[in-house]
């Protein structure tokens, strides 16, 4: 078969596939190797872990629920995922209540993620081997740790990373080359989001910070004006799908607004948030971690590390400015996105039970993550500027011929000088106060040169989509740029008529020791290393120590030994239907709570009843025990050796040692009777007929009441009735 002339210079230079993937793209096979080494780091501590709380809700009202419009458009804790509980319908349907599902799915879900964050990356950020430290950011941070591990986390989040990474690429893609299928993947991408999870409405803010601080010149107001006049095409379609997402959203949710108590509070959650959340995660921590029964755990970070991170952190904030002012706009761009997810926390979380740790679940600053690693990598490497389509190689000189032993070698074709392909403006190299763009050595949006179909010049009129015409004026090296429109990226959609020129060269890489003094280079270098493997270490540290925490599920245990404990059980056990360990789901979920839900997709369910007279329990272990009843219970009756007697067609009122409340209560009445007949238990505005038998015997039942007293009528044939057993409350393991 014939070669082509680069696999004959591949044979020649002795290298071939992995081999020279690393000399050609050193960049991209470092990147492969973190996201898959990411990827399996993650799997392997989620897979240590199990089901949590509001997995378990998720999964039994999966399971409970037909596939229809009605389920999926539901709103979970006043969350909207139409699209998560698709995913969890479909498991649950198949492998019921398991876990492993859900651990491939967050593994898949980082790998895009990861993928696209890296596209992202080399399609905006000049090309230095420093753009590997923004990618570590976000592939490591254990800031992101719950995403990839705790389903009802991922299922959110990981999906909302997703989307702000590809509407940002859309956006840039967009500004560059004014392309309407860009503007459609932008729309899109979005909408991915808020199919997950309605925080995602934040993407859209976010696009517009990122194109007035990277994609645009002047001051904040001329910026932001600017983007909104130049680029007004993206703000109109995002507007639209927000105001229908509202129009959805709002008419099935509940406020969740609340107002916080006082000023301590808010200042107290932000001190946390940022102080010992946010800060100390960017740079490896927060190097310990406190439990949180099933769930994932909060930060507890020293107090020495605090203070470390906030030095390092405030150190490369000056660093990064006075080398290049024009990094402030990276600060900025964190500043604003991290101000909105305050505001949105403060006004939903504080108020509550749990404000006082709200400012320490990461969960809460994963997406602002995906920020920090973008403005991080633009504040050291810059902004690149993409090569003009137009701007062809020379041709290729004829090749020689072959001195090696390869037969038939194909020399590739070399491209055809005529017609001129189209060109498209390119953002232009400013000099003034804002985003110096630098040149990246290629542009994957934009197809080589003689490849380009001329895409029509858009009618003058408020319905194009490309941007207005702007003066031109020619530099020195006789490239032409526009000025004094406000704008550093100008799309436009029809052809650019300027003739192709040799590819500029790219601009050397950043000298980062530029303003230190020969001798001391060293020493700074040496210095800048160590921080770097001291960051590695704290987060390799933080990180083994959320796996061994992680690896606590008490859910686990439980489900797995009442499945053993059910399987062997008698046939005639039964239970009442109550709440499982609070351990397992809170209280607050409930009726979720309940067994019969829990147990819904498990496999092996319970069998339970309303009334027995032999009642079994599952203790906190899910060991099945046999039940007795703790709560209150009659005072001891006037008769000896009876208690209270009851005869046929007799009511008698049996005080209660305390009271109870009016709910839902287990009853048992323990008694010897003369003869069969009925009974009616009374308490409060409930009561319950249950049947009695002859000799001594007991009876479990429902009751619905409260009060301070039971009543007891009996009615049969010549029947008496000894009682000195009622106790009315809840089922737990009689004791041995």
């Amino acid at each position: 078969m014939a070669l082509t002339a680069s696999e004959v210079r591949v044979a020649r230079d002795g290298t071939s596939g992995g081999g020279a993937l690393v000399r050609t793209d050193p960049i991209r096979t470092a990147a492969i190797a973190m996201i898959v080494i990411s990827v399996l780091w993650r799997a392997q501590i989620a897979s240590r872990g199990f089901l949590a709380a509001d997995d378990y809700v998720m999964i039994t009202q999966a399971s409970e629920s037909d596939l229809t419009g009605g389920y999926l458009l539901s709103l979970y804790n006043n969350h909207f995922m139409p699209a998560g509980r698709l995913i969890i319908w479909l498991v649950t349907s198949a492998f019921g209540l398991t876990y492993w599902p859900y651990v491939l799915l967050m593994a898949v879900g980082q790998a895009v993620l990861s993928v696209a964050f890296y596209r992202l990356l080399r399609t905006l950020l000049r090309p230095s081997r420093l753009l590997l430290v923004p990618l570590g950011l976000l592939l490591f941070s254990p800031l992101t740790l719950e995403a990839t591990s705790w389903w009802a986390v991922g299922a959110n989040m990981l999906p909302m990373q997703l989307a702000m990474v590809l509407a940002l690429g859309s956006q840039l893609k967009y500004v560059r080359t004014g392309r309407k299928r860009h503007l459609v993947s932008l729309v899109l991408s979005v909408l991915l989001g808020l199919l997950f999870f309605e925080k995602a409405l934040l993407v859209v803010p976010l696009v517009f910070l990122f194109t007035a601080c990277f994609l645009t010149d002047g001051g904040p107001v001329r910026a932001a004006l600017t983007t909104l006049r130049r680029w007004w095409p993206s703000w109109l379609a995002l507007t639209t799908l927000v105001a229908a997402f509202f129009g959805v959203y709002l008419l099935r949710s509940e406020s969740s607004l609340r107002r916080p108590e006082s000023i301590g509070e808010v200042v107290s959650f932000l001190s946390q948030l940022i102080g010992s959340t946010l800060v100390p995660g960017l740079l490896g921590g927060p190097w310990g971690w406190l439990g949180a029964g099933d769930g994932a755990p909060v930060v507890a970070p020293p107090e020495l590390g605090r203070w470390i991170a906030w030095t390092f952190m405030a150190a490369l904030v000056v660093f990064t400015v006075r080398r290049d002012r024009t990094a402030g706009r990276s600060w900025a761009l964190l500043s604003g996105y991290l101000v909105l997810v305050a505001v949105l926390l403060a006004s939903t979380r504080l108020g509550s039970v749990y404000s006082g740790v709200a400012g320490g679940v990461p969960r809460y600053v994963s997406d602002v993550v995906v920020v920090a690693a973008i403005c991080i990598g633009v504040a050291l490497v810059g902004i690149a500027r993409p090569v003009p389509a137009g701007s062809a190689p020379a041709a290729p000189a004829e090749p020689a011929p072959p001195t090696d032993p390869v037969s038939a070698v194909e020399p590739e074709p070399a491209r055809q000088p005529e017609p001129v392909a189209p060109r498209r403006p390119v953002a232009a190299l400013s000099s003034r106060v804002g985003v110096i763009h630098a040149e990246t050595p290629y542009d994957p949006e934009i197809e080589p040169a003689g490849q380009l179909e001329p895409e029509p010049t858009p009618e003058p009129g408020p319905a194009s989509l490309g941007p207005e015409p702007a003066p031109e004026t020619t530099s020195e090296a006789g490239s032409t740029s526009a000025v004094d429109d406000g704008s550093v990226a100008r799309p436009a959609p029809g052809p650019d008529t300027a003739e192709p020129g040799p590819r500029e060269p790219a601009p050397p890489p950043p000298d980062w020791l530029a303003g230190v003094p020969e001798r001391y280079r060293e020493v700074v270098t040496a210095g800048l290393v160590l921080v770097l493997l001291a960051a590695m270490l704290g987060t390799a540290w933080t990180t083994s120590r959320y796996s061994d925490e992680w690896a606590l599920k008490f859910g686990r245990s439980y489900l797995d030994t009442a499945r053993i404990e059910l399987a062997s059980a008698p046939p005639d056990t039964v239970f009442f239907d109550t709440p499982i360990p609070p351990a397992v789901i809170p209280e607050l979920s409930w009726p979720y709570n309940l067994q019969s839900r829990f147990f819904a997709a498990a496999g092996a369910r319970p069998v339970f009843v309303h009334e027995t007279e032999n009642a079994s329990v599952l203790d906190g272990l899910g060991r099945v025990q046999v039940a007795t009843i703790e709560g209150s219970s009659i005072r001891p009756g006037p008769q000896e050796g009876c208690g209270y007697l009851v005869g046929d067609g007799q009511t008698v009122r049996m005080p209660l040692d305390k009271p109870r409340d009016d709910w839902f209560w287990i009853v048992r009445i323990g008694y010897l009777s003369s003869s069969d007949g009925t009974a009616v238990l009374r308490l409060g505005q409930g009561s319950h007929e249950f049947p009695v038998k002859k000799g001594l015997n007991q009876r479990f039942f429902e009751i619905s009441g409260g009060g301070d007293a039971v009543e007891l009528t009996v009615s049969g044939p010549a029947i008496s009735l000894c009682t000195n057993e009622i106790s009315i409350g809840n089922p737990i393991p009689k004791p041995e």
